[in-house]
């Protein structure tokens, strides 16, 4: 009596999920060089350009250091204004966009803070020049050239976009320490890989 063969259950293979091509290393699910590189000058300058405006603020008015640090602020808020322009000009053209990491509400929550981050970041680029412009200083960068202004302003308006200027940059430091602690929490708690997305790929496939 010949004895039946059992043959071992089959199970249909896992297809891998964005977050486990991140894991692994997917040169797919990265984002590309040009922009890994804009996403952390924007962050030092955000940064660097919100302590500098504290700095000042603690020292008298009229004198050489806060002035000294407000040309400063200016100079380094042009060069913003130019990596955050072509950041935006990389993202909608040849820069790498990888797949969602995650789904439903919780990529919802990301769209919708780095959507409020982009805009309050051309707040601050369009509100610091015009606040410059409203006042009696230049707008000098790094003393090499004068931008002038396109518009008659009054001091009354310097004070308006001063005050837009100042509101819109600490919200910018809220909403980036809130999206650095997301990615800290993706990093440590799910351990999906979301953050090595945004890391140079000798560092993020380690």
């Amino acid at each position: 009596m010949r004895q039946s063969q059992e043959r071992p259950l089959t199970h249909p293979a896992k297809l891998a999920t964005p977050a486990d091509r991140t894991a692994a290393g997917d040169d797919r699910q990265h984002y590309d060089g040009v922009e890994i590189a804009l996403h952390w000058t924007t962050a030092v300058l955000v940064g660097g350009l919100w302590l500098i405006a504290q700095g000042w603020s603690f020292l008298p008015r009229g004198g050489d250091g806060r002035h000294a640090l407000q040309s400063l602020h200016t100079s380094f808020g042009v060069l913003f204004a130019l990596v955050l322009l072509a950041r935006i000009l990389w993202r909608i053209g040849p820069g790498r966009r990888p797949a969602p990491a995650g789904s439903g509400l919780m990529e919802l929550g990301a769209r919708l803070v780095h959507g409020a981050l982009y805009l309050l970041l051309i707040a601050q680029v369009v509100s610091g020049p015009l606040w410059r412009w409203a006042g009696t200083a230049p707008l000098s960068p790094f003393g090499l050239f004068t931008i002038p202004s396109p518009f008659a302003l009054t001091r009354d308006d310097g004070r308006i976009f001063g005050d837009i200027h100042a509101y819109v940059g600490n919200t910018i430091i809220v909403l980036a320490g809130l999206h650095a602690l997301a990615a800290l929490f993706h990093h440590f708690v799910l351990r999906d890989g979301v953050l090595r997305r945004m890391l140079p790929a000798t560092s993020g496939r380690r």
